[in-house]
């Protein structure tokens, strides 16, 4: 299913092939994923030059990107609904360049974090105008195949992030992985400047005042698709995040495998791929709700037993292969919900698609900073903290998921 084309402009015109259109969009996502797993392996050597008295403090270079991404997509969306989509990631990437260019050159921690922020700002633009692009074109379980297919580059990418990260520190010095992102985002951006065509019309586009803004925000909020949707993706997001923040830590100081912990974030990333693509074949037949639901009551159950298997059981070297399994999990769990929560969300609201995604992305993102932030500071040596943490979050969100509306029931 598509979304009506306006008259003025071909639906022709406006669609790339899909899958330039797919890869297209999946190198837009792989921007987030880029700018926080390269940074993985220089956490060590962050904590050691600007914060030697508190370690843990370096993973908070992680959640600061994070909360800047959800502080700007509070706003993004609403000013791509008025200005035009492409107008939008323009603005976001020129935020992001001056964010990594200020990284770079950071003497403090502080200061660091503080252009991680600005950096986070920036990236809003593109990560959540990318996704109101598709919905401009696709919708309902149509769009929840291709943010699937698209999430799936997202996934590969950590798989080479870290060992990008990791050469690049060996080479040139943690700092220089902000000139990559720089690199990175040009190449993007300039695909996406050159190759797509505007899918949002003139005529379409929205009046750009605060009232206006506002009302489309409560318009959104109106529906308890959107509510529920942004509820259960903070979850998501807060356990993701909070075992983003612990990994390297856990490899490095726990199991005692930091000089690989690259290649083992590679695959961990390799192995949880297969979920995007899995999730877009079954999505078309299942629904968009099943899947959301036993994708997280698989994790929370896997969560609670990562737990009790480390955390009362003597299993030895065993242990580390647990919580890699586990940490597995949780890659998949986002690839098997965050794209069908999206569609779900916007299934109603394909007329304000850029305030909605705002609105979802600024609520979600910022929120599962927070919890992620959170868990992550919970690292005492062991992953027991974290995976019941985990647990608890993730069987909240199945709870929630049981009174999602059916999809189209809340179209109206």
């Amino acid at each position: 299913m598509t979304a009506p084309a306006d008259p003025a402009v071909p639906e022709a015109r406006r669609r790339l092939g899909r899958v330039e259109f797919i890869a297209m969009m999946g190198t837009i996502f792989a921007t987030v994923a880029f700018s926080i797993d390269a940074m993985l392996p220089a956490l060590p050597q962050i904590a050691t030059e600007l914060s030697p008295e508190a370690a843990n403090r370096a993973q908070l270079i992680l959640t600061s990107f994070v909360l800047g991404m959800g502080l700007g997509t509070l706003v993004v969306g609403p000013l791509s609904d008025a200005l035009g989509r492409k107008t939008l990631i323009l603005m976001g990437a020129a935020l992001y360049l001056a964010g990594a260019m200020l990284a770079y050159v950071a003497p403090s921690l502080e200061l660091l974090l503080l252009a991680r922020v600005i950096q986070g700002l920036g990236a809003a633009g593109p990560r959540v105008v990318s996704l109101a692009m598709i919905r401009d074109l696709y919708s309902g379980r149509g769009m929840a195949q291709i943010v699937s297919y698209a999430m799936m580059i997202f996934t590969l990418f950590p798989a080479v992030a870290p060992l990008i990260g990791a050469a690049i520190i060996a080479g040139f010095g943690w700092r220089s992985i902000f000139l990559a992102f720089v690199i990175f985002s040009l190449l993007s951006v300039g695909w996406i400047t050159l190759r797509q065509p505007e899918t949002l019309p003139r005529a379409a586009r929205r009046k750009l005042s605060l009232r206006q803004t506002l009302t489309d925000m409560r318009e959104a909020m109106a529906h308890r698709q959107m509510q529920l949707s942004i509820l259960v993706q903070t979850v998501v997001f807060g356990v993701l995040f909070g075992a983003l923040s612990s990994v390297q830590q856990l490899f490095d100081l726990t199991y005692g495998r930091g000089e690989s912990f690259p290649v083992w974030f590679a695959l961990i990333a390799l192995m949880s791929a297969p979920a995007a693509p899995t999730n877009a074949r079954l999505v078309m037949r299942l629904g968009m709700r099943p899947m959301i639901r036993s994708a997280l009551w698989v994790s929370a159950s896997l969560s609670f037993a990562t737990a009790l298997a480390v955390g009362v059981l003597q299993l030895g070297g065993a242990e580390f292969w647990v919580y890699f399994v586990w940490t597995v999990s949780i890659f998949a769990t986002a690839a098997f919900t965050i794209g069908n929560l999206n569609a779900l969300a916007l299934e109603p609201l394909g007329h304000i698609a850029g305030t909605a995604s705002s609105l979802m992305g600024a609520l979600a993102t910022v929120g599962g900073a927070i919890l992620g932030a959170g868990l992550g500071q919970l690292y005492n040596g062991t992953p027991v903290p974290l995976a019941i943490g985990a647990g608890i979050l993730l069987t909240a969100g199945a709870l929630v998921m049981r009174t999602m509306p059916r999809e189209g029931a809340d179209a109206g």
